[in-house]
């Protein structure tokens, strides 16, 4: 997977030029400036059309030349400060690498990526040393000639400094900037050389600012907090889905049912024309994200159940039909789930959830109190899972209760994001809840769990036995499975009284 990147923290200023380099030596914690070294640059920018990459502030190019030749995509982290992706150029320098288009393509969302800038640098990186000749800061002085391609030609010349960290501090930063302030240097009026060189075609930064819910804050702003983090969280997981990360697939899977979970819970306040459907399409997301986990969770689970058998008591190849057949079921999960990231709906489904975040789709109610209308909504939860875990324990063992109980669990995982969202109201409260709704979900959790492992026992058994295998040990598994999973069921039963109220109200 790409790595983590570089933190890039630097100040660009805007030259004359005729100025003067001010003397560097004496700023602090400098000791001395290196003779000074010039470098040739020339980077081409990529991004699509309607410049998208830009509008976020994300900048990907290709550059020859100087001591990082290579790809580079930079991010947006804070003021100052960027995160810096590189890639080798490779055997095909003209191909974007794979680790790099990933890490966009959430971004893009279908579009094409085409040459937008060229930018050739005569650069002059004066160092700016410390103690134990340690480099504290770059500064370069650029002449820049930049060639507008898309969307229309232009071209332009200008000369720029930028004062770039090494392994200095911002204290240096600040004072490289007075210094060269005493010379009539300002700093630049644009964030970058792309966005210089895109002029009056660069795009408005799309940004929606996060709501930072209080006690006192309306239910609304509680709730788009969450949104929020829950779509950054799919956003953020995306690449890392691409790369095909366990762990990332988890964590996109677990937000996407976070949203829509919260959706549920909330839709009194929301507009449902618009989250109804948005619920639809977030179902089938994480549909399509989770077969290949589920998959593994059985996989592993079976493998620990063969590994407790005595070996007198496994009969027939069971390791290798269980590995052969979960091993294809994966390989078909993994492909569907990277063809509904790079499918059109998947996109649509992004656009609807920026759209969502820069015009909440918030009804009346969403302006009341969090205070009042919170608890009302998490006490809803907490009612709905309350009844089910009763409807479950009337109801005779076998698949009936088997349903029951996946039902159960479901409305406490409903719960637990729905007690998530309170924190902001009542912290240690919230925190108990969101604990024992986690505790029903993975007790449940483990008893479904238990359920499916029991169905493929029952069709790899019988599919041995049509081959001519024996199936004896398909079928002392199932007995396995079906006594801990009825272990479960009265475990979870005699706990449940122990579930907390779900009030969080003062």
């Amino acid at each position: 997977m790409t790595s983590a990147g570089y933190a890039e923290i630097e100040r660009t200023f805007d030259v004359n030029p005729a100025t003067t380099l001010p003397p560097l030596h004496d700023l602090p914690g400098v000791t001395h400036v290196e003779p000074p070294v010039e470098h040739h640059l020339d980077a081409l920018y990529y991004d699509s059309i309607d410049l998208v990459l830009a509008s976020r502030r994300l900048t990907l190019r290709r550059r020859t030349g100087g001591v990082d030749a290579g790809w580079h995509l930079k991010l947006p982290v804070a003021v100052d400060e960027r995160r810096e992706i590189r890639e080798p150029l490779g055997e095909h320098p003209e191909h974007i690498p794979e680790a790099i288009l990933n890490l966009v393509r959430a971004v893009l969302r279908g579009r094409t990526l085409v040459p937008v800038v060229r930018l050739r640098t005569r650069r002059t990186v004066h160092e700016l040393v410390g103690e134990d000749d340690q480099v504290l800061a770059e500064v370069c002085d650029d002449e820049v000639q930049a060639d507008r391609l898309a969307p229309e030609p232009l071209s332009q010349t200008w000369r720029e400094w930028e004062v770039e960290l090494v392994h200095g501090s911002r204290d240096l930063l600040d004072a490289a900037q007075v210094r060269l302030a005493s010379v009539g240097v300002e700093p630049s009026g644009t964030p970058s050389k792309l966005a210089r060189a895109l002029g009056d075609a660069l795009p408005p930064f799309v940004t929606v600012p996060v709501p930072r819910p209080t006690r006192k804050s309306s239910a609304g702003a509680v709730l788009l907090k969450y949104v929020h983090e829950q779509v950054r969280a799919i956003g953020t997981q995306d690449a890392r889905v691409r790369e095909n990360d366990v762990d990332g697939v988890h964590r996109m899977r677990v937000a996407t049912r976070r949203l829509r979970s919260v959706l549920s819970t909330y839709r009194d306040c929301l507009d449902t024309a618009v989250t109804g459907p948005l619920r639809n399409e977030l179902r089938w997301l994480a549909g399509s994200l989770g077969a290949a986990r589920d998959a593994e969770v059985i996989r592993q689970r079976l493998a620990h159940r063969l590994g407790q058998e005595l070996a007198e008591l496994v009969v027939g190849p069971l390791t290798e039909r269980i590995d052969e057949h979960f091993a294809a079921v994966i390989r078909g999960a993994c492909s569907q789930t990277l063809a509904a990231l790079d499918s059109e709906r998947y996109f649509r489904l992004l656009d609807t959830l920026d759209a969502v975040l820069a015009a909440p789709p918030l009804l009346p109610p969403a302006d009341k109190p969090a205070s009042i209308v919170i608890p009302e909504l998490i006490r809803a939860d907490w009612k709905r899972l309350r009844a089910s875990v009763f409807l479950a324990q009337g109801t005779p063992s076998g698949a009936v209760r088997d349903e029951a109980l996946h039902e159960a669990r479901k409305r406490a995982k409903q719960l637990r994001y729905a007690a998530e969202t309170a924190t902001p109201l009542r912290r240690s409260r919230a925190v108990r809840l969101v604990a024992a709704a986690r505790q029903v979900q993975d007790t449940l959790g483990d008893h479904q769990d238990s359920v499916v492992a029991r169905e493929k026992l029952l069709r790899l058994g019988m599919a041995a036995y049509l081959q001519g295998e024996n199936a004896f040990s398909y079928g002392r598994l199932h007995a396995v499975e079906q006594n801990g999973a009825a272990a479960v069921e009265a475990r979870f039963f005699r706990t449940w009284r122990d579930f907390p109220k779900a009030s969080i109200a003062k």
